[in-house]
């Protein structure tokens, strides 16, 4: 690769670092975290569900041991495998995303036990994030792990928008959909949030266990009906199940939300940085969702008018692409890898056809875009203006990886995955196309 892609690859890291950087926890959490209770008055224990519940622990440790010394702090953080942090006085523990496993369970009762010790004294400071639904496993009566992880599976396949996911994920569960703040009555609750959630829905964002559930049974079961090959018995016990807790349950009194970071501030961090690159920006907004590769397609058509007119452009967008595998095997069976963001700027490649003067970044805020749950998987992947005629020069089919939804297979030969690791927040996907004919030229001198 030439020195001049280099650059543009590392300007395209600067960009998602300024995004990433707006949503860590410790820049985001601490204005909003409530005093503790008074000494011998109560506890102040910690809920902490999501890819960046350690990190939020670990912040508001901090936050308290500095402003309130000598608080009796205790609690559990629930996260991803590879998102641990050290902490003080909070337990870590990491289980399986997004196919729950046995050790979230575990967490699960953990923290359900939890809850239920609560007295009315006592302060719980639950601490969400993305990935919390998939990280919680304590399903109703008559469904066990295993049928949670057989519909977990079909879910994520179906390339639902989320919130119909976490519909039916809310309703399957005894501690999502506002369980959890009914479990904690009559404690008082604060619940502070970053959320990967398209419009920032509190009952979506890990599937609102604080929150009133916005969603009926009547459309999980609607939903599940959609999905093939379900054992019947888990819709049998979704039937029998109790509805989840509306807004006129008098246990929500005592609970209290609030968002501190979300995809939109960290647009804003990344655009502002371009702008001071010299780029005019478009922002398309972080409640996008759809089809990777459609909107793939939506943005090289914007790409295309944004040559025409002469502009030196920076496109960001956030929000959810999905991937439906349809008959295609999904990642970690016997079809392709990658994920939503790969699949995405492969899909972009294609489009663009090698079109000079463009360069893309696609990458998941987390740190971590599908595969198999790794922390050292991919967060995504580079496009530039070499990468169809690197690809040719390589023998390598880039529409048909893209219909074997194998972007992750693609871009490793190019040595184009984007890696960063975790990143211990998670405002879901990143987004970044810069067109600027300097790229080209600067590879082409005159």
């Amino acid at each position: 690769m030439t020195r001049a892609y280099q650059q543009t690859r590392a300007r395209l890291r600067r960009l998602y670092d300024a995004a990433v950087e707006a949503a860590l926890p410790v820049h985001c959490l601490p204005p909003h975290l409530p005093d503790p209770p008074q000494p011998d008055a109560g506890r102040l224990v910690i809920f902490a569900i999501g890819k960046a519940a350690a990190s939020m622990t670990a912040a508001a440790e901090d936050y308290y041991d500095r402003k309130f010394p000598g608080t009796h702090i205790e609690g559990l953080a629930l996260t991803r495998y590879g998102h641990g942090v050290p902490t003080r006085h909070v337990a870590v523990v990491e289980a399986a995303h997004p196919v729950p496993d046995e050790a979230g369970a575990a967490a699960s009762k953990r923290l359900m036990r939890m809850a239920e010790w609560l007295g009315p004294h006592d302060l719980a400071l639950v601490l969400l994030s993305g990935g919390g639904s998939a990280l919680t496993a304590l399903p109703v009566a008559g469904i066990t792990l295993a049928d949670e992880q057989v519909l977990t599976r079909a879910l994520v396949a179906s390339g639902l928008p989320i919130a119909d996911i976490n519909c039916v994920r809310k309703h399957i569960s005894r501690i999502k959909g506002g369980r959890l703040a009914e479990a904690m009555h009559p404690a008082r609750s604060v619940t502070l949030a970053i959320s990967d959630v398209a419009g920032d829905d509190p009952s979506t964002i890990a599937s609102g266990p604080t929150v009133p559930d916005t969603t009926a049974k009547a459309r999980a079961l609607t939903i599940l009906d959609e999905l093939a090959g379900l054992p019947p018995h888990i819709r049998d016990a979704l039937e029998a199940a109790p509805e989840t807790p509306k807004p006129d349950a008098e246990f929500f009194a005592h609970a209290t939300y609030k968002l501190v970071a979300s995809g939109s501030q960290s647009l804003i961090a990344a655009a502002t940085l371009a702008r001071a690159d010299g780029y005019e920006t478009l922002v398309l907004g972080d409640n996008i969702e759809g089809e990777a590769r459609v909107l793939a397609r939506e943005h090289a058509g914007l790409v295309r008018m944004a040559q025409g007119e002469g502009r030196k452009l920076a496109i960001i967008s956030g929000g959810e692409a999905g991937v439906t595998f349809g008959d295609a095997a999904p990642p970690g069976d016997v079809g392709g890898k990658g994920g939503p963001s790969q699949e995405y700027a492969l899909a972009l490649a294609v489009a663009l056809k090698g079109a000079p003067g463009v360069a893309a970044l696609a990458g998941d805020t987390d740190g971590i875009d599908g595969g198999a749950g790794a922390a050292t998987d991919p967060a995504g992947a580079f496009v530039l203006p070499d990468t169809a005629s690197r690809a040719d020069a390589l023998g390598l089919d880039a529409p048909g990886a893209l219909d074997r939804h194998d972007s992750g297979g693609f871009f490793a030969a190019l040595d184009d995955l984007f890696v960063t690791g975790p990143s211990y927040t998670n405002v879901n996907d990143f987004r970044v196309i810069l067109v600027d004919n300097e790229i080209s030229a600067e590879e082409n001198p005159s």
